[in-house]
């Protein structure tokens, strides 16, 4: 997909703005050239080289004024735009090959020949839903995927009403002055330590729960430390004001927390598991559920799926261990039309997964105006810039600002909102680069800016930069397992966070992308979002924003 930078352009958000395609109206379609009548059907592709240039053929039928139709086949070569936003090709620039009319003499062939080219000159364009294009793909090599780590995360089994508390690392604390309170940065709910009762504070939106430790059992209270009314304005903690003091109709139901320190993941069952058998295959789902629970009867396993890895179980509670390369063949068996289909996009070898992977593989292209567009480019650091080495490289990284500030020698290179940009300073000013460092493609996955590996700039040559990235940009990753590949949610390493203290106000926290917990990934849609969850009897509820922490794009 092409995307052009209008300048009219927000500071630190660069307004790309996507070609919008008509939509795919189905097969077959039909036209009609002064009497005469086509009626083509949906392609079938030979080759989409570079996903730029698609080769296919296209059965048709074609009735002149007057006379019988008859029916052929198409050759046509075509250039392609994507929309992976509206999930459509616009194919255009159609050359047409080689055209075959079995039924008929060379003679009439040859003026049936020149009667379809009428209808479908290189003006002609034709638009193609991305899905049903994916889907009628020669599926080539598997591609080899990237490392990531697949180490189960921490998984926690609820009945009921439940909480995950999930902190990035241990509580870091940060006095509320002129009282004895301190908040908890690290959290994703509001968190609070009264340090004269020795006591933390958790607010759950709805009510107030204590307890003396993280890990202890949680209890309703309805008494709070008297300070807290003392807390100071901030949009952090807007949500505290319906709570203080505690509402008196607030439920007596009780959530269970969790707390994890590391990136932590809850099944929620509504009540006592109820198995349903998919037809065709020795499993069952867990239908009371939203998360994706199987039981594999001949071994007794239970599996389940997060960020697009599998984990199984002898139990639900645990030990999980790593499953995705060696799932039971049922699991491919499952029948499309059955609710667990939902999970074959994450099945290694099976045609849904071939199409993910696919689909993961087609870049998105933006063209830039690369004066305006580096005049935009602004980066804000929490203090002086830092970097850090990234390991089996000779080049460094900015921790302590959001955006990815990679140095290669004495450049530094910035990669915001998918273009890169580079400069001689930390802070600019940034000029749009032509080209980018060999070098900056071999940071491995275990570094939190590993993403920036899948945006490839070049100059075009009217003077524009033409930038492109797939989807590893926005945290979907392709990997390898020994029957296919699938795609994944996260790199499956942890980043730790990092925290400035300035010389006055509260600690700044820069967390880095989490593979699980936070709601953090939807293997289905490839989106994000971050925030506080609580789940509930009827499903689960978040709050918070929709953000994806690997382009530092909000929605």
């Amino acid at each position: 997909m092409k995307r052009l930078i209008y300048l009219v352009i927000p500071i630190l958000m660069l307004n790309l703005i996507p070609i919008s395609f008509a939509q795919d109206p189905g097969w077959p379609r039909e036209m009609t050239n002064q009497g005469a009548q086509l009626v083509y059907y949906q392609p079938q592709v030979d080759d989409w080289k570079d996903y730029k240039e698609l080769t296919f053929r296209m059965a048709f039928s074609l009735k002149p004024k007057g006379g019988k139709a008859t029916v052929g086949v198409l050759t046509i070569h075509a250039l392609t735009d994507v929309s992976v936003d509206d999930r459509n090709v616009f194919i255009h620039d159609l050359v047409i090959t080689n055209t075959s009319f079995p039924s008929l003499d060379p003679a009439t062939a040859i003026t049936m020949d020149q009667l379809v080219r009428t209808f479908l000159p290189p003006t002609h364009t034709v638009t193609m839903s991305l899905d049903r294009l994916v889907a009628c793909i020669p599926k080539k090599e598997t591609p080899s995927g990237v490392q990531v780590k697949n180490d189960p995360p921490a998984i926690f089994v609820s009945y009921g009403l439940t909480i995950l508390l999930q902190l990035d690392g241990p509580p870091v604390r940060a006095a509320i002055p002129k009282t004895s309170l301190e908040f908890v940065v690290n959290t994703n709910w509001p968190l609070f330590f009264d340090k004269a009762s020795s006591k933390y504070y958790l607010f759950t939106e709805q009510q107030w729960l204590a307890a003396t430790r993280l890990e202890d059992a949680w209890t309703l209270t309805k008494t709070l430390p008297k300070e807290i009314s003392k807390l100071p304005e901030d949009p952090q903690w807007a949500s505290l004001k319906k709570g203080i003091p505690p509402p008196a109709g607030a439920g007596s139901a009780v959530p269970k927390v969790f707390y994890a320190s590391s990136p932590a993941e809850v099944i929620l069952i509504k009540g006592q598991p109820v198995y349903v058998k998919i037809p065709g295959t020795q499993l069952t789902y867990v239908s009371n559920t939203d998360a994706d629970l199987f039981f594999y009867v001949p071994t007794t396993t239970y599996y389940y799926l997060a960020a697009g890895r599998w984990f199984r179980a002898a139990s639900l509670q645990g030990p999980w261990t790593f499953a995705s390369a060696d799932l039971p063949p049922d699991f491919a068996q499952i029948p499309p039309n059955s609710p667990a289909a939902r999970v074959l996009v994450s099945v290694p070898g099976t045609e849904e997964a071939q199409d993910a992977v696919l689909l993961a593989q087609i870049p998105t292209t933006i063209e830039v105006d690369p004066v305006k567009a580096a005049a935009q480019a602004k980066v804000s650091y929490s203090g002086t810039p830092d970097f850090k080495p990234i390991e089996g490289t000779s080049l460094t990284y900015a921790t302590n600002t959001t955006d990815k500030v990679i140095k290669v020698g004495d450049v530094y290179y910035l990669c915001l909102q998918g273009i890169w940009f580079l400069s001689t300073t930390p802070e600019g000013p940034w000029k749009t680069a032509s080209s980018v460092p060999t070098e900056i493609y071999t940071i491995p996955p275990s570094s939190p800016v590993y993403n920036v590996t899948y945006v490839t700039q070049t100059t075009t040559s009217s003077g524009t930069v033409e930038s492109s990235y797939t989807s590893g940009y926005m945290g979907a990753f392709v990997v390898g397992v020994a029957v296919g590949a699938v795609m994944c949610g996260g790199t499956g390493y942890y980043y730790p966070p990092y925290y400035y203290h300035p010389p006055y106000g509260y600690p700044i926290y820069h967390p880095y992308p989490a593979t699980y917990g936070y709601a953090a990934y939807n293997p289905y849609t490839g989106t994000y979002a971050r925030g506080a969850t609580a789940y509930g009897p009827y499903g689960s509820a978040s709050v918070g924003q929709a953000y994806n922490p690997y382009t530092g794009t909000y929605a």
